[in-house]
């Protein structure tokens, strides 16, 4: 064999080990110990966005920005398909429990589907918007699903959690939060 066929057939090999060495590396911590849950958005400290979702099921009251103030709470955005959402939803029924309260946005998710999900493994929600066009969820910056938003007394958003809450989450970031801006 000559040198030039074998580069051919190591060559991909190594460019498809570097690719994956890069996709982990953002996949899992991002340079300086910061997680991709941690990513940033122009959102923080400013009023949550105004809108007005229907209920997932008709004559359901839904969901509208006015509910966020007057109260610390989260704001969950999940849809049944969403296996992540699927994942964190022990953790989202366990902060109900705790009586912290929680409005879900439901993305762009059949009624049906919707219901079920939510018959299987609970619904901790206080009230839940039915996003159908995605525009809301748009409006608040979601890219990725889970996505779960800590809003303050006054409806400002005071921290933004992308991907499934898992249990240091819920012990580091969201319920020292939560206390504090109880307070």
């Amino acid at each position: 064999m000559t040198a030039n066929l074998r580069l051919g057939y190591f060559l991909p090999v190594v460019i498809v080990l570097a690719l994956a060495v890069i996709f982990w590396s953002y996949l899992g911590e991002i340079r300086d110990g910061k997680s991709i849950q941690d990513l940033p958005s122009a959102l923080i400290d400013k009023p949550a966005p105004t809108f007005k979702l229907p209920g997932i099921v008709p004559n359901d009251k839904g969901f509208d920005s006015a509910s966020l103030k007057g109260k610390v709470s989260l704001v969950n955005v999940w849809a049944s398909w969403c296996l992540p959402c699927r994942i964190e939803h022990p953790r989202i029924m366990q902060l109900a429990r705790e009586g912290v309260p929680i409005y879900g946005i439901n993305y762009k998710d059949k009624v049906e589907a919707a219901k079920g999900f939510l018959s299987e493994l609970g619904n901790p929600y206080k009230a839940i918007g039915a996003d159908r066009t995605g525009k809301v969820a748009i409006d608040w910056g979601v890219y990725g699903y889970p996505e779960t938003f800590v809003v303050d007394t006054k409806g400002h958003i005071r921290y933004r959690h992308v991907g499934p809450i898992m249990a240091d989450d819920l012990a580091n970031k969201i319920r020292p939060l939560i206390k504090a801006l109880s307070k």
